[in-house]
């Protein structure tokens, strides 16, 4: 393969990120300047990174409270009020807009896949939104239509935190899958109302009930964002060959997370983490699930990543080592784009 593959992402967290940061002009420096993290556009066109899942996420209390009080009403206060989850959520959609308004048509908020061609076609950023966690909706449930109005399609309804809609997923290493109760009733609700909109449904912050109860609810395809497999390493949040095999069925996909804590067999928080681990669950996932339904979900802007992946610019080297691993180019595009577009295209028709 002679060009740098294009690469279309499931899973990253600039939108916090850019909420986050304590810049005068985030936005400004994202599209013009140079931003620090992970992501800005001038590494991304330089990677052939051409966009994907941008989250919306409320981040843990106690990391906002610690390191950015002045995003809070009340920095001596023990949890986010009701009307900073909403606002918080409302505050990173306004993110994004600002992102495509004021790039000169350098950056769109695409609903389709042929938008997404599109943008890939005239070298701009592609943005799919996705919501990472749900509770705003269980305060202002017609927040739903709002955001769908302005783009959003893709939801996985819950994060670490216990919520109206389920049990969240948080648990120490090693662990199983199981932690908890599954889906309630408004959660079994809400997936459904979202699905009937066409909008993708994403288990990789579910418990293994919530996930079954997914599958017993929605019809189409099941997709995990950016998880990876259990068998390789034991988080709670990696799936279970009987999860893959489940996955595989619907005709859905996983993308695979970059977070060393995912990959590594020991399960730490160590960056020196050779990127042949990346590979090896890659490879796994690929001979559970088919070349068809295995792509990237970086995590980028919400994870640490290994050395020689330190941010998107060093994405070759990734892709280097996929070669090395006989990957073909035919399987290297599937990876980092061809799967995610034919999987959202299922979904969204």
């Amino acid at each position: 393969m002679n060009a740098q593959p294009v690469i279309f992402d499931g899973h990253n967290d600039l939108l916090t990120r850019l909420w986050l940061s304590s810049a005068v002009d985030p936005v400004h420096d994202f599209i013009y300047g140079t931003l620090p993290g992970h992501l800005d556009l001038k590494r991304c066109r330089q990677a052939g990174w051409m966009g994907g899942l941008f989250s919306i996420f409320l981040p843990p209390y106690a990391y906002v409270k610690n390191s950015h009080p002045d995003k809070l009403s009340n920095p001596s206060g023990s949890d986010f009020t009701p009307q900073e989850i909403v606002d918080i959520c409302c505050e990173q959609l306004a993110l994004a807009q600002q992102l495509q308004a004021r790039s000169d048509g350098q950056i769109q908020i695409c609903t389709s896949l042929a938008q997404i061609q599109a943008c890939q076609q005239n070298q701009k950023l592609a943005i799919v939104l996705h919501l990472e966690g749900a509770e705003f909706l269980a305060i202002k449930p017609d927040l739903l239509d709002v955001f769908y109005d302005a783009g959003l399609r893709s939801i996985g309804p819950l994060w670490n935190r216990k919520s109206l809609f389920g049990d969240g997923l948080n648990a120490s290493f090693p662990h199983s899958p199981d932690t908890g109760s599954g889906l309630t009733d408004q959660g079994k609700d809400l997936i459904l109302e979202c699905s009937k909109k066409g909008m993708l449904i994403d288990v990789s912050h579910m418990n293994e009930r919530a996930f079954w109860d997914t599958l017993e609810t929605i019809h189409q395809p099941i997709v995990a964002t950016h998880s990876n497999a259990h068998a390789l390493c034991q988080q709670a949040r990696n799936l279970t060959d009987r999860q893959l095999n489940a996955i595989k069925q619907s005709g859905g996909m996983i993308g695979v997370n970059f977070d060393v804590a995912f990959l590594r067999a020991d399960g730490q928080r160590n960056t020196q983490t050779s990127l042949d681990v990346i590979v090896d669950h890659l490879v796994y996932l690929i001979d559970h699930l088919g070349k068809d339904q295995v792509g990237f979900g970086s995590d980028f802007d919400g994870c640490l990543l290994p050395d020689d992946l330190s941010d998107i610019s060093q994405i070759s080297m990734l892709i280097e080592r996929m070669q090395q691993r006989h990957f073909s180019d035919d399987l290297i595009e599937k990876v980092t784009s061809k799967n995610w577009f034919a999987v959202l295209d299922k979904i969204w028709q």
